[in-house]
């Protein structure tokens, strides 16, 4: 995303074109069975289309598609096709303030306000102590997701707007006392670039980083999915049945997750990264110094349990650092991170010491492809047993949808269905505002109620009485599968006060942040 300039461009683009046809040999001797694992892969976990590429001593081994791009057509993907790598994206936001970094415009312990002086946490002191690197190392004191539902799913706000609202935001923790993964502070992190760059994020990285690169392929906006030409479509299971849905195209959001890129560029910009800033030929994007901070961990990450097939992904330490996650895998480092999109979720793995990056991108939300595919080519060059990521991953995914079904089975059972609404069905019709969301309108419709998000246009929904004053809010545009309850709340009087929401079940994307709103009834 973030790039410089007068960099040469024609060894690493020739890299890049060679990579798909002159190293196809170097990738059957190293990877001989990538071509029939990816397929499978595919196949398992109902993914219409994958990019994959292996880069390794500053060569590209292997960059190619396979599928189509979208379900029932035969157009097939290809190394030039792009997809949205979502978070991914951070690293790139993260390489951006670098290079400001490296030119003296800001200091990675800057303070937030001596660049944007009207930017405000929640707590005055959060507000002064808040420094740049702290934007991207989700220490802040804010939820997992927090901030995420102003404009997840879709909605008319402004970057500004999305940061100005940060200060409506009650953390969750202390400052810096503990790890939750965050998108909003990104959003900030753009605007300091902008502020102290005179570009916007989109220009700064498509001309500082995306150019430099020759990543001919890859845009810098969200949006860009849109486009006609080699874009792969998103793809989803709705009800069941794994289907196109509509991608996020909102723009304000772009540095937290909005790049569209390539297994071809994918793999330049992974050699840049495995060779501290060095761009073939000698030229630099960015200094080793960078390198050093952008993989220096910083906030604990909590280490789970791996047990079973899945045992060897068992890490001793996992940080955040800036942008990447770093952790070990097989005694090496691992620089790695994900992303995810409506319909878009992939990973970028690299083990700087053996020189080796793997990226995959997909157009299905299952995180199970990408992964199995990025460890089988992580053991094939690690020299270790092969296992059957594959299978693992699948039976993984299998507890996870039966343990899903079962809490949601459980919560329907411990519903008292015999009980009703404390009031008159028209009675809790009204606007409600949450100060950091906005207005929220719930009226009546027939006998029944709606809801309406004021900025969000998709969050419209049939309020279906579940128990007591708790509805079930059935959203109408199923592609969200984000349905939710909401509770309202009676004052002395008998009258309607506020209203609270929480997701309905455990499988809803945790960027419906509902939990995070207050609504109090305006009128």
């Amino acid at each position: 995303m973030f790039l410089r300039p007068r960099l040469s461009f024609l060894l690493i683009g020739f890299l890049a074109v060679t990579g798909v046809e002159g190293f196809a040999q170097e990738a059957a001797e190293e990877v001989p069975d990538i071509d029939a694992w990816v397929q499978r892969t595919r196949e398992t976990f109902e993914v219409p289309g994958i990019a994959v590429a292996i880069v390794k001593d500053g060569h590209v081994v292997l960059a190619r598609g396979y599928g189509v791009r979208r379900l029932g057509e035969d157009t097939p993907v290809d190394e030039h096709t792009r997809f949205g790598i979502a978070s991914n994206t951070k690293a790139f936001t993260a390489t951006a303030l670098g290079l400001l970094v490296e030119e003296g415009l800001i200091d990675w312990d800057g303070r937030v306000i001596d660049y944007l002086p009207w930017f405000q946490m929640w707590d005055p002191w959060v507000t002064r102590e808040m420094r740049v690197r702290d934007l991207l190392v989700h220490r802040s004191g804010l939820g997992l997701g927090q901030g995420d539902l102003l404009y997840w799913p879709e909605s008319d706000v402004s970057r500004r707007e999305i940061v100005e609202a940060l200060r409506y935001l009650e953390p969750v923790t202390s400052f810096r006392s503990a790890y939750a993964y965050d998108n909003i502070l990104y959003h900030a992190a753009a605007l300091v670039i902008e502020e102290v760059s005179g570009l916007t994020w989109e220009d700064f990285v498509r001309t500082r980083i995306i150019e430099p690169l020759a990543m001919a392929d890859t845009r810098v906006t969200r949006a860009s999915t849109l486009e006609e030409g080699n874009v792969a479509t998103p793809h989803a299971r709705v009800e069941g049945v794994v289907r196109p849905v509509q991608p996020l195209a909102a723009t304000a959001t772009n540095a937290a997750g909005g790049i569209n890129s390539t297994a071809s560029d994918m793999a330049k910009w992974m050699i840049v990264q495995l060779d501290s800033g060095r761009v073939a030929g000698g030229d630099r994007l960015f200094e080793s110094g960078t390198t050093r901070q952008l993989w220096n961990p910083v906030t604990p990450m909590p280490v789970g349990r791996w047990t079973g097939a899945l045992a060897p992904l068992q890490p001793q330490y996992q940080a955040y650092a800036l942008g990447f996650v770093i952790r070990d895998y097989r005694g090496h480092k691992l620089v790695t991170h994900t992303g995810g999109l409506p319909g878009y979720v992939s990973r970028v793995a690299m083990i700087p010491d053996l020189k080796l990056g793997v990226a995959v991108l997909t157009s299905q939300e299952m995180g199970a492809a990408f992964e199995a595919i990025t460890y089988h080519v992580l053991d094939q060059y690690l020299g270790a047993e092969p296992s059957d990521w594959i299978g693992a991953w699948r039976d993984l995914m299998a507890l996870r949808d039966s343990t899903v079904e079962a809490r949601d089975k459980s919560e329907a059972a411990a519903r008292d269905s015999a009980s009703g609404p404390s009031l008159s069905i028209e009675r809790y019709a009204g606007t409600y505002r949450d100060k950091w969301y906005g207005d929220v309108s719930i009226a009546t419709e027939g006998e029944d109620l709606v809801i309406q998000f004021g900025r969000t246009p998709s969050l419209i929904g049939d309020l279906e009485h579940w128990q007591f004053d708790t509805f079930y809010v059935r959203w109408r545009d199923r592609e969200l599968r984000a349905d939710a309850f909401i509770t309202f709340e009676l004052a002395a009087d008998g009258s309607v006060a506020g209203a609270r929401m929480k997701a309905a079940s455990p499988s809803v994307d945790f960027s419906y942040d509902f939990q995070d709103l207050d609504l109090r009834r305006t009128e």
